[in-house]
């Protein structure tokens, strides 16, 4: 059995992934759902002191998720949803994991598709350069534009609830200002790597933060010879681990990540 590490992205926690978890754990996989460095603390933990979510940096996630997998006894099948499909693309160019599946993925570097609804998602934090050096929380009605905007509302609501934390603006806004910059940024990846594991893109056809146009533009980027696809499914939002119907949507990639693992 494949191990499994489940990385989530911002504005939750690996809460967030608690079904995929039990989920995969009872088909007898080792899952792994790391947090970011100093999201060891709960949700409310970090709804009352969000400290750690401003100090946070992507070439710490990047360290810290690297080393999680590099424990594990064998390549694992890597799965990331928003900011964690851009670190499931950064892993994977980096040489580590057997399959990889960026689900909603935020991008990478170079991938300048931004519909309005993502303009309108982010624009919270997006706002004010002064975000740069906050933690940005939505209320909840940005929460179920930018995440569950196709939940039923008792559902929405719960998800806002349990999973919502404040995000850090200067890892938004360096991510906005990469396409911006001389050189390489945080969110690089080789688009001609033909050593990187095998990657799906899975896309929510009514994501609003991160539309299927971003995922489309992402996907066309890569070069390489080696599998790159993409999938959508119909009528999910952004929130599609916590949607009605998930159940389906994890055994179809896994099914996908251990059919085309190295």
């Amino acid at each position: 059995m494949k191990p499994i590490v489940l990385v989530h992205g911002f504005w939750v926690t690996p809460r967030s992934w608690e079904n995929w978890k039990a989920h995969y754990e009872a088909k007898g996989h080792q899952v792994v759902a790391p947090g970011y460095p100093g999201f060891e603390a709960e949700v409310e933990a970090l709804n009352a002191d969000p400290a750690p979510i401003v100090a946070l940096t992507v070439p710490q996630i990047i360290a810290h998720l690297e080393e999680t997998v590099r424990a594990l006894p064998e390549p694992p099948i890597i799965i990331g949803h928003s900011a964690g499909g851009a670190f499931t693309q950064i892993l994977l160019d980096h040489g580590l994991g057997a399959a990889g599946v960026a689900m909603n993925s935020a991008p990478t570097e170079g991938v300048r598709v931004v519909p309005l609804s993502q303009v309108k998602s982010t624009f919270p934090v997006l706002k004010s350069p002064a975000n740069r050096h906050k933690a940005v929380g939505l209320t909840y009605e940005q929460w179920k534009y930018a995440f569950t905007n196709t939940f039923p509302e008792d559902e929405s609501r719960a998800t806002y609830e349990r999973y919502h934390i404040p995000a850090n603006g200067g890892i938004l806004w360096g991510s906005v200002l990469a396409n911006f910059q001389p050189g390489h940024q945080d969110t690089w990846v080789d688009y001609h790597n033909d050593n990187r594991a095998p990657l799906l893109f899975v896309s929510g056809s009514e994501d609003h933060i991160m539309p299927p146009s971003v995922q489309e533009s992402n996907c066309k980027h890569y070069k390489s010879n080696t599998v790159t696809e993409r999938r959508e499914y119909e009528g999910y939002a952004h929130l599609l681990p916590a949607q009605k119907g998930w159940e389906q949507i994890a055994d179809e990639v896994l099914d996908w990540a251990l059919a085309h693992a190295r």
